[in-house]
């Protein structure tokens, strides 16, 4: 029911007796997109498929504490980008202890879930070669075309600072697709 407005949702699952249908109707709503923001930032679907449940078993948690002071759709936008940001961490601590530092040791074209051509496998590789943080400011204004406002409430982080990023993104991607 991706037509019922956050308000309706949130007024379902604030009432005990509609809690879980209101839940329900929220992951529907917000799940598809939540899933894409992570699996911009990850490789793998099913990194992305766990960390994605993860951020809705934390909505379920926290929504009693969500005071509206920002849209429904910004407070599980930051939940999952912490998500998907402390994940990331995490795999380059192990990945570090593995096999030394570096560049991440696989390519998007050899997810088996990845079904674009080599200049798409291309670009997505030198996104994932960006810092979490500029990956993440690039992945939410290109694809997920949020304005910087938006981000800014997600990321709790300055508009300029946003942009600087952004930029500092772009200038990285155009330089690993075109070195010359």
């Amino acid at each position: 029911m991706p037509d019922t407005s956050d308000q309706e949702i949130l007024l379902l699952i604030r009432n005990e007796s509609t809690r879980n249908r209101g839940f329900e109707i929220l992951v529907r709503k917000y799940q598809q997109k939540v899933y894409y923001l992570i699996r911009r930032m990850v490789l793998s679907h099913d990194d992305a498929d766990d960390i994605s449940q993860d951020v809705f078993v934390k909505v379920w948690e926290n929504i009693h504490n969500f005071r509206e002071e920002s849209k429904l759709f910004t407070w599980i936008y930051r939940i999952a980008t912490n998500e998907a940001l402390n994940f990331l961490k995490q795999s380059e601590r192990k990945r570090i202890m593995s096999e030394g530092a570096g560049l991440p040791s696989t390519s998007v074209s050899q997810d088996p879930y990845f079904s674009g051509d080599e200049i798409q496998a291309k670009f997505y590789d030198a996104i994932r070669l960006l810092p979490p943080r500029q990956q993440l400011v690039f992945n939410l204004k290109y694809f997920e075309e949020l304005k910087y406002e938006e981000i800014s409430d997600i990321l709790n982080v300055s508009t300029g600072a946003l942009k600087a990023s952004y930029h500092h993104a772009v200038k990285k991607i155009m330089n690993f697709l075109d070195p010359g």
